[in-house]
């Protein structure tokens, strides 16, 4: 796992200054074989590493304290990708689990992903009740907090299905949301569509601090990742680095995006 720092697209993951940082071996799924953890948290306790690794990536992000102990850097990231079944979900969700445990920051996880979202999966709630919701007016910010087994963190989840999400974008109340949830939390991470096949992380990511792109080693070829940079360019994101991800097919099998087979149809309700 390596984050890189804004480049030029030629020259996407190849960067001297950047060595790769490699992710942990391989989680183990439990004491008995073929056992699957019930959500990500149980993936993340069970091999230390992970926050090891995810420390540095906070760390490249900026993310510290002054001397009076308050948090720094950027408030709000958007994690997305190129395109589908890159782990970007899975990295949001460390991400936002390493600053609730690691750093000791009030983190707040928002599943922006409305179209295909698997962060309540991932955590093992209900989608209803989430950012579709609030969005809409029909729940409040509060009641569309879930609780996590980590103190320090809260779940957003998608929330209840929409024809199109940005219409739920069009206007102050995203930003709106985020002002608001800037004022209980110190750092807000939003897991967000891929850029190519929708638009809603340039909608999103107008009004956060910052986005992160994911890209899959040995599946992301280097002109969709380069287009996907230049659309976060011109859309006047501030695109924070590249999260070059599973180098040695690391991340475990079972929370990978393939798993949730990612087609970007209207969902079922």
């Amino acid at each position: 796992m390596t984050i890189q720092k804004e480049m030029e697209p030629a020259s996407v993951n190849k960067s001297r200054e950047n060595k790769p940082v490699r992710t942990a071996k391989p989680v183990s799924p439990g004491k008995k074989k073929g056992h699957r953890p019930e959500t990500i948290i149980d993936v993340y306790r069970q091999d230390g590493g992970l926050g090891t690794e995810f420390r540095r990536v906070c760390d490249r992000i900026g993310w510290t304290t002054d001397t009076s102990g308050k948090p720094t850097g950027p408030k709000h990231v958007l994690v997305t990708s190129a395109v589908t079944a890159e782990g970007k979900s899975t990295v949001a969700s460390i991400i936002a689990l390493t600053a609730a445990i690691y750093l000791d920051q009030r983190t707040l996880l928002i599943d922006g992903d409305m179209r295909k979202p698997s962060l309540h999966r991932l955590f093992g709630h209900a989608l209803p009740g989430g950012l579709a919701d609030c969005l809409s007016g029909q729940s409040t910010f509060d009641a569309c907090l879930r609780t996590t087994d980590v103190e320090k963190l809260k779940l957003m989840t998608a929330g209840t299905s929409v024809f199109d999400p940005t219409e739920l974008l069009s206007d102050n109340r995203w930003s709106d949301l985020l002002a608001e949830a800037a004022f209980y939390f110190d750092r807000i991470v939003i897991d967000c569509a891929p850029v190519i096949p929708v638009d809603d992380a340039i909608a999103l990511g107008r009004v956060v601090d910052g986005v992160l792109m994911v890209v899959r080693a040995g599946k992301t070829q280097r002109e969709v990742a380069a287009r996907a940079a230049d659309i976060i360019r011109e859309g006047r994101l501030n695109l924070l680095g590249i999260v070059v991800n599973n180098l040695d097919q690391a991340l475990p099998y079972y929370y990978n995006q393939s798993y949730y087979g990612y087609r970007y149809t209207r969902r079922s309700r």
